[in-house]
């Protein structure tokens, strides 16, 4: 798809999330189209910069280093808080 390309997605968003939606686009001064849009570019590249770390992260790693790490953790039962 070129930049100049669009193409048409029938959204259906509760209506309280389309209401708050409108008012920041309007808030903004975009349409609500644009602004739905740009919320969806910046959660894309949200999810590919995470995506682009996490597999920088993992490739530097070597098989067995977290259960290196884990095996130093001491066994104790978790915190009230902790359990669900």
């Amino acid at each position: 798809m070129t930049q100049t390309q669009r193409y048409k997605y029938p959204l259906q968003l509760p209506q309280s999330l389309k209401e708050t939606a409108a008012r920041l686009a309007k808030e903004d001064g975009v349409s609500l189209n644009q602004w739905i849009v740009t919320a969806v570019a910046q959660k894309i590249g949200a999810v590919q910069t995470a995506d682009d770390f996490l597999k920088a992260s993992a490739a530097g790693a070597k098989r067995g280093e977290l259960t290196g790490s884990l095996d130093k953790a001491p066994d104790v039962p978790p915190e009230p808080d902790d359990t669900v």
